[in-house]
């Protein structure tokens, strides 16, 4: 285990995963099983993933404090880029639940002194890269539209979006510009981070796997993706404080969503 390899593997004989064909059906039974894991450990989880609204919080309160109300939106928009990272202690309580083994809170904790934990650091920062890249092409956006000054006031700012032309404009753009950016999220990283939890193959391998899932399966996975922005967005409605729900639920989902299109190793061999 101590040999877990981070980007990818020497060994050229490395069994590649295999990958199903998938259905809606699938997709709709992926979600259900992970609501069947969220209420059997419900507690813990919302505990733990208050965390991922309060930053999302934070980053808002900074914006409008620091002349950057114009990026308010992409803030909350591009922060559920990093959501599949945020989950990786709750793929790991589906993947323990799923062996009959213990649940406990505590093991949602020590995933992260897993030897898988570089590997899947090294996808995560990827995504990190990513949220960066969609602010800076959300700001490009802005001031292609608006001008270098940073709107006064929030409502004034909102008012202007919603009845002006350059308004609509920002908001067809900007939203085209974001649907790229999360197509790229989804299919690199909707069965990487799971696969890097559950086998040894290496940070380039598990995006590959991803980015054949997504090709294999277009509109289940397409589905998937409506399904994560969805929730997303009632989630984050209230404050930002629905995340503390959605987001378990969708992050055990992924891990049977994971389970369903990738052929388990002992099945393959």
């Amino acid at each position: 285990m101590a040999d877990f390899h981070v980007l990818g593997t020497s060994d050229e004989a490395v069994v590649h995963p295999k990958i199903r064909r998938i259905s809606v059906a699938d997709v709709v039974d992926a979600l259900r099983l992970g609501l069947n894991d969220f209420w059997e450990r419900p507690s813990h989880i919302v505990f733990l993933f208050l965390i991922y609204p309060l930053i999302g919080a934070v980053l808002i309160m900074w914006a409008s404090g620091g002349n950057a109300l114009q990026l308010i939106y992409p803030i909350m928009s591009g922060f559920a880029l990093l959501g599949p990272f945020a989950a990786v202690s709750l793929y790991e309580i589906s993947r323990r639940r799923e062996q009959k083994l213990d649940t406990s809170w505590v093991h949602a904790f020590e995933v992260w002194k897993s030897p898988c934990v570089p590997a899947i650091a090294a996808v995560g920062a990827m995504l990190l890269v990513l949220y960066v890249a969609w602010l800076f092409s959300a700001q490009l956006i802005y001031q292609s539209l608006f001008g270098s000054e940073a709107p006064v006031a929030l409502w004034t700012f909102v008012g202007e979006v919603l009845t002006t032309q350059r308004g609509w404009a920002l908001i067809i753009v900007g939203n085209g510009i974001g649907f790229v950016f999360a197509l790229v999220a989804l299919a690199t990283t909707v069965i990487a981070f799971p696969l890097l939890l559950d086998r040894d193959v290496g940070a380039l391998l598990a995006v590959e796997t991803s980015v054949k899932a997504m090709l294999a399966n277009p509109v289940p996975m397409l589905l998937w993706g409506l399904i994560v922005t969805m929730g997303l967005l009632i989630g984050s409605l209230p404050f930002l404080v629905g995340l503390a729900i959605v987001l378990p639920v969708l992050g055990h989902s992924t891990w049977h969503l994971y389970r369903k299109a990738v052929v388990a190793e002992r099945e393959a061999t």
